[in-house]
């Protein structure tokens, strides 16, 4: 799959591409307009074309995206920057639980703007259960229905319903639809214009690599929301908990932040061993993942065509290796 290393982070430009071997995006300069950046598309300089032929190219050392045998989108970025890209960044796929970080950034703003109070009682559906249970996994409610299943705060239970919830809080703490709220708190002050949430704020998400990619160095280094509150929803909450991560088994413990898994000591894991234990992010059933590297500053965002099976458990821990390794 073609690859490119580039020096700052593209303009949006959604398209519906469909060839696994689609050409990479040349170097851009700085925040152009998006119709510079079609036009750029559409007829590339000399000067343009000289630099991307002239760029370093990846592909060796991230031989595994090269393995998977169906569309996928790959962008790797560091300092605010892109540092590397490949394969359909600029088509949409569907994002799944990728979904869930959106959705807690969203109720980060919240929190900080003082619309959202974390230790507010869900209600008596959920004896005992706060806000920052449902977005940490820890309310105890059931993974896709109003079961009790825990108590809250004694097992991390993977929950969509708890997220589910959740956006139900966020529509009474906002007086938005959530879909309007994360678009006005989240997506439309960051330029994410190819990103819809259209239904489950648990995993209805989908838009472009190129839109996720610039979402996740919103989490490495936050305009949104202040250091104290970015820490706040990227570290571990009730620690200790053990619980299921899907696809990967029982996990003791099972780390989740306010929103994000955080990777911890998990074993088996979709990361690598390259990546520090304050690693975060998430990763979804349509094949996709984001995470950051607090002791790096380095990011990925990968989407893909087909959803989550062996052959994602197979090559993400290789791909995140050599993803650390640029």
């Amino acid at each position: 799959m073609p690859f490119s290393s580039v020096a700052s982070s593209p303009a949006v430009s959604p398209n519906s591409a469909t060839s696994p071997s689609a050409a990479v995006s040349p170097s851009l300069a700085a925040s152009p307009s998006p119709a510079a950046a079609l036009n750029a598309a559409a007829a590339p300089s000399p000067a343009a074309a000289l630099n991307a032929a002239a760029a370093p190219s990846p592909a060796a050392a991230l031989s595994a995206l090269a393995e998977f045998d169906f569309p996928t989108a790959l962008v790797v970025s560091q300092g605010g920057q892109v540092l590397a890209q490949g394969g359909q960044v600029e088509s949409d796929f569907a994002f799944a639980s990728v979904t869930k970080p959106l959705v807690a950034w969203s109720a980060a703003v919240a929190y900080e703007r003082a619309l959202l109070d974390l230790d507010a009682l869900v209600g008596p559906h959920l004896p005992g259960a706060t806000v920052r249970h449902l977005l940490a996994h820890a309310s105890g409610v059931a993974p896709n229905d109003d079961s009790v299943l825990a108590a809250p705060g004694t097992k991390r239970i993977y929950s969509n319903r708890g997220i589910e919830l959740l956006g139900q809080v966020l529509e009474q703490a906002t007086g938005y639809q959530l879909d309007q709220w994360v678009e006005l708190s989240v997506l439309e002050p960051l330029g994410l214009a190819s990103i819809l949430i259209p239904g489950s704020p648990a995993h209805s998400g989908m838009g472009n690599a190129v839109d996720l990619a610039a979402f996740t160095r919103e989490l490495a280094a936050p305009t949104l929301v202040s250091a104290d509150t970015a820490k706040l929803f990227t570290s571990v909450a009730f620690p200790g908990l053990s619980g299921v991560l899907p696809g990967y088994g029982k996990q003791n413990p099972c780390d989740f932040a306010l929103g994000f898994e955080v990777y911890g000591a998990k074993q088996p894991h979709w990361l690598s061993s390259a990546q520090s234990m304050q690693t975060f992010g998430h990763f979804g059933q349509a094949g996709s993942f984001i995470w950051v590297d607090p002791a790096t500053g380095r990011s990925a965002a990968f989407l893909g065509a087909k959803p989550f099976s062996q052959i994602h458990k197979r090559l993400w821990p290789l791909l995140n290796q050599q993803i650390a390794a640029l």
